[in-house]
């Protein structure tokens, strides 16, 4: 059964209306990094490490300099409750392993080249060099055919590839899953939501920040070689980063440091500020 995503090809091109709201947040974003702003409302971490044949440059580490990541938009499928469907206040979503479904839905699993999901959250207000313990995340992505659990037809009834986590005196969470496929009109991607703690996360609300997580190319081409995911490689071959709706703005912020292979799985890590 195919599955299409003219929903959240259409979410990014209602015209400039719809636009004008994340277009004019991003523009305080920048005038704030340019004059010295102390407190933004999401940074990341990016370092200077050359990548490898199957590693991007990294995003994480020491001795690095913050800077601002922009707030997207959770597009039609985030299960927070702003489009209809809330899976956070379901019993069972706070979990590391995201790759079945949970609660009443079908119990599926999702197939595809393994991924570990490591986001670390730190405090801004003290230059990016304080973790965030007892803050939460809240990641959704789609499988490797491009579907999203909850909205996707011959899926809506999972709950796969969504969690939340606390993190951990480091400011980290990590999450056990699968490579997304890259779908129509959306270079590969993961959403997550930064909440001030995971009562926030639960309930859905105080969202402190959304944003969207990129995958380096080279990382994409190796896992898009492999079986199940032949539907992404010519959806991918007409994409880049600075064509992507969301990314063409800037990326570097939001691209992950990832390292692995398809036999072993592959990691990716983000460090984000709020």
């Amino acid at each position: 059964m195919s599955r299409q995503h003219d929903d959240e090809t259409h979410e990014h091109d209602r015209g400039l209306s719809y636009d004008l709201p994340v277009l004019a947040r991003r523009r305080m974003i920048r005038l704030m990094a340019g004059t010295g702003a102390g407190l933004l409302p999401l940074v990341g971490c990016t370092g200077s490490s050359s990548p490898t044949a199957v590693t991007s440059p990294s995003a994480t580490g020491t001795g690095t300099a913050c800077a601002a990541i922009p707030e997207e938009t959770a597009g039609p499928y985030p299960g927070d409750g702003s489009n209809g469907v809330n899976v956070l206040k379901e019993s069972g979503v706070v979990r590391t392993d995201i790759t079945g479904s949970f609660g009443d839905s079908a119990g599926g699993t999702a197939e595809g080249v393994p991924l570990t999901l490591t986001l670390t959250v730190v405090d801004a207000a003290s230059g990016c060099g304080t973790p965030r313990k007892g803050a939460a995340v809240y990641v959704w992505h789609c499988d490797r055919e491009g579907g999203y659990s909850l909205y996707t037809e011959g899926v809506t009834e999972e709950n796969y590839l969504r969690g939340v986590q606390e993190t951990d005196d480091k400011g980290r969470v990590t999450f056990t899953s699968v490579f997304p496929g890259c779908y129509p009109g959306r270079w590969p991607h993961v959403h997550f939501e930064v909440y001030g703690s995971l009562g926030d996360a639960t309930s859905a609300t105080a969202i402190t920040g959304t944003s969207q997580l990129a995958f380096p190319e080279d990382v994409c081409d190796t896992v898009y070689a492999s079986e199940g995911y032949e539907g992404s490689v010519a959806n991918l071959r007409r994409l880049s980063l600075d064509t992507d709706s969301v990314f063409r703005d800037g990326h570097d912020q939001q691209l992950a440091s990832v390292k692995g292979s398809v036999e072993e799985g592959f990691t990716a890590s983000l460090t984000v500020a709020v």
